[in-house]
């Protein structure tokens, strides 16, 4: 990468706000959870209860974390809300972090 490249990286100054706005929101154990059961796919809410194993207010109150800093988007059907990462550019940081912390890949330790 050269110094005009650099500079035009540091000139996208909104992606790198909204660089910055998800990885504060996702820098949380319970939220990184979250957001290896959500994976690349649509998860309602009782499913992430279940997998992650605490009580859903708990999981809720995370989830709107994650949803008021945009890194989540939501879809309801009938009774059921179903979440999943909405920046294609998020969900590329959740994929590789699933690959590397959530046993998508060879774990070390």
């Amino acid at each position: 990468m050269n110094k005009d490249d650099i500079f035009t990286l540091i000139d996208k100054n909104e992606h790198i706000e909204t660089a910055a706005r998800a990885l504060k929101a996702i820098a949380h154990p319970l939220r990184l959870k979250i957001l290896c059961v959500l994976g690349e796919g649509e998860v309602c809410v009782q499913d992430i209860v279940d997998a992650v194993g605490t009580s859903q207010s708990n999981i809720s109150q995370h989830l709107a974390i994650l949803r008021d800093k945009d890194v989540l988007q939501t879809r309801k059907d009938a009774n059921r809300v179903y979440y999943r990462v909405g920046d294609p550019r998020t969900l590329q940081l959740i994929v590789l972090m699933r690959e590397v912390f959530c046993g998508g890949g060879s774990e070390q330790g």
